[in-house]
């Protein structure tokens, strides 16, 4: 499972902070950070759910106001 976010999109309001760890807040630029996560296009950072996590991982992406947080599962198939 992995996680790609938008960090263009996001507008600070941290919420995906809350619900995971994968996330963390930079209060210099008003943006969470994805920690750990790779930058395969511009402002688009992917990283892989450590296992055990992906509840966490899929209820950060469903809090998020702007859906700047996309879940793929191991297929590639978009679940949140």
């Amino acid at each position: 499972m992995r996680v790609e976010f938008d960090r263009d999109t996001c507008i600070g309001m941290y919420q995906c902070v809350a619900e995971w760890d994968g996330f963390e807040k930079n209060l210099d630029e008003g943006k969470a950070d994805l920690v750990g996560g790779e930058e395969t296009d511009e402002d688009v950072f992917v990283v892989e759910v450590p296992d055990g996590e992906e509840f966490d991982a899929k209820f950060a992406a469903r809090v998020c106001p702007v859906d700047a947080i996309a879940v793929y599962d191991d297929d590639g198939e978009q679940v949140v």
